[in-house]
């Protein structure tokens, strides 16, 4: 297994102990803050590659003028295609993955370097977002404090607990066991959604071993939109996620998908439903509230972290949000069944099926059948319409 370089010095170039590769595409000030950001951590030997996706603003310029090693695809072919294009070009034996709109903070390089140094056996780790998210806008802050409680809850040993799924927007993993396993899946995933995820699930499946490490910590500068956030939760992220744990047949209870959170799924279908029968019902009232107090109760924990973190009032405007996300987990589920049991089932038959299987049993999904490519291309058009 490659580690961290502690021999004397060769003949060769000296190569880093660390490539940080951040994928861009029209960054903007997010990107420069970024940048700046990186260049003020605590750990300082690192390489940085830029690749561009296609941008038609100076993030190629601002990169370079940041001494960052740029590459560039003339036309967007996708953060999984752009990410594996910097391992490559990587000559540092550990990758830190970092999206273009986050900002790390000075000891997150240091901290996950130490654990890397300190455990040969690891292969990756990734953090979370902060509590500290800059755009003040309720969604945005409700979004960003939701991935940052998510993330920090489990049975932490110290700082530290096993998962078997990756993160890209900050997160850690040794170049040549990525490289041995092909990297990303630019097939499946052409346009942001969930290449990191499938990845772990790849690694973890024959045995290699992922953490996520709470003190690695970077700020999330995204200002999400609502329409932005429904997209996502849908078509990025809950459609592709649950195809994905089909194909694998994984039992997932981590993250996003605890059982809690399921049973709030449920829930929130009750809701609607009370809500859409409440002119001839005089008992939906009822219901919905019973409802929305059962799901508050379920994540009474964080609620109270919403309540410390921005005050009671925010905390109570963050329940409507709450059950929007709630709806687009239940969404995502039906489509996906749907996709699978109606459309996927044709890819599972006959000589077609037995590449498809080959590729499941090594831990990946099936290659694209030309039908569903088709809607992968018009959903991920929809979706990246408002980029």
């Amino acid at each position: 297994m490659d580690d961290v370089p502690a021999g004397p010095a060769s003949l060769e170039p000296r190569r880093p102990p660390l490539s940080v590769v951040v994928p861009v595409r029209n960054g903007g000030s997010d990107f420069e803050c970024c940048l700046r950001w990186l260049h003020n951590s605590t750990w300082t030997d690192f390489e940085l590659i830029v690749v561009d996706d296609g941008s038609t603003d100076g993030s190629s310029a601002l990169a370079q003028h940041m001494g960052a090693i740029v590459a560039r695809h003339e036309w967007p072919l996708g953060p999984a295609a752009a990410r594996n294009r910097g391992a490559q070009l990587a000559t540092a034996p550990l990758i830190f993955f970092l999206d273009a709109d986050v900002a790390v903070h000075a000891d997150a390089l240091s901290r996950g370097m130490a654990r890397f140094v300190a455990d040969p056996g690891l292969t990756a780790l990734f953090g979370s977002y902060d509590d500290h998210p800059p755009a003040r806008d309720v969604v945005s802050q409700f979004r960003n404090l939701l991935h940052h409680f998510v993330h920090q809850q489990g049975a932490f040993d110290g700082d530290t607990r096993p998962v078997h799924t990756f993160w890209t927007g900050c997160g850690m993993i040794r170049r040549q066991v990525f490289l041995d396993f092909g990297g990303f899946d630019p097939r499946l995933y052409p346009r942001p959604a969930i290449e990191d995820i499938e990845l772990g699930y790849r690694l973890t499946r024959t045995g290699h071993r992922i953490i996520l490490a709470r003190d690695v910590l970077a700020t999330h500068l995204k200002r999400w939109s609502l329409v932005e956030m429904v997209r996502t939760d849908i078509f990025r992220r809950g459609v592709p996620w649950m195809l994905l744990i089909k194909r694998s047949g994984t039992v997932e209870t981590d993250l996003n998908v605890k059982p809690t959170q399921q049973i709030c799924v449920a829930f929130t279908g009750l809701i609607l439903l009370a809500v859409v029968t409440l002119p001839w019902n005089s008992w939906a009232a009822v219901v919905a509230v019973l409802g929305s107090v059962v799901i508050v109760w379920l994540n009474r924990d964080f609620y109270r972290f919403l309540g410390r973190c921005r005050g009671p009032g925010f905390a109570l405007a963050a329940l409507p949000l709450h059950l929007v996300y709630f709806t687009c987990c239940g969404l995502s589920v039906l489509f996906a069944l749907f996709q699978w049991h109606i459309v996927n089932r044709v890819t599972f038959e006959g000589s077609a099926g037995a590449a498809c299987r080959k590729r499941v049993d090594q831990g990946a999904g099936p290659i694209p059948q030309p039908f569903l490519a088709r809607v992968a291309r018009r959903l991920a058009r929809w979706t990246t319409r408002s980029r």
